[in-house]
């Protein structure tokens, strides 16, 4: 979709309730959902994160969702699909403010240039103990990407009309950090599977498009 039609209707998004948690639970695993509904996150006093998925135009001015592949390192999250964005730090004036600058550092998004156009339910990844809320922004002249070379391994720009496309709704069956060679549901996108925590916030950002597109 030409990028100038898509930042119109998906301003209609401001104003609809989130899909929430049911969103969230047709990209989770069966496990994943009973652990969810039978231990108390708040206990856990889980750190918080925030970030930003993002619509941007390509050269052609169709619209494009940017995710990136992280860099293989010693944590849970290592060599995943997930959006820019990252840990909040003391100097962040809201979790709003943590996946813009995050953003910034990761791919070198200028925070005054995206518009957000909504904050999204709150996700919960209980390997790291984050509590992560994303936020849905449109960036309509952006500038060359600049990757962070720590962080990021690749940038994964994914058609608009491929990231709505159910043909792209799979199920793979992998081993995660809380079960071996169990069935997931994911996506495909740009040959990448993307599942977990990503693909639960993908799937409330599909929701959404999809009463105004």
């Amino acid at each position: 979709m030409n990028f100038i039609d898509f930042s119109e209707i998906a301003l209609k998004i401001k104003d609809l309730p989130l899909p929430g948690e049911e969103s969230h639970y047709k990209m989770s695993p069966e496990l994943r959902v009973q652990w969810l509904k039978n231990n108390s996150i708040e206990g856990r006093n889980p750190k918080k994160a925030g970030v930003m998925a993002l619509f941007y135009p390509d050269a052609e001015q169709q619209t494009r969702l940017l995710l990136i592949l992280r860099k293989a390192y010693e944590g849970v999250h290592s060599n995943q699909i997930g959006f820019p964005g990252g840990k909040e730090e003391r100097q962040d004036k809201d979790l709003m403010a943590t996946a813009l600058r995050e953003t910034h550092e990761e791919v070198g998004v200028n925070p005054t240039a995206v518009e957000v156009l909504k904050e999204l339910s709150n996700v919960y990844i209980p390997p790291s103990n984050f509590m992560v809320t994303p936020y849905v922004g449109i960036y309509p002249q952006p500038e060359p990407f600049v990757p962070q070379e720590s962080e990021v391994e690749r940038l994964v720009e994914v058609y608009l009309k491929d990231f709505l496309d159910d043909a792209n709704h799979i199920e793979e069956t992998l081993t995660t950090s809380y079960a071996k060679n169990i069935r997931v549901p994911a996506y495909k996108l740009n040959g990448y599977t993307v599942w977990g925590a990503t693909a639960m916030m993908l799937s409330e950002i599909r929701e959404l498009l999809r009463q105004v597109l």
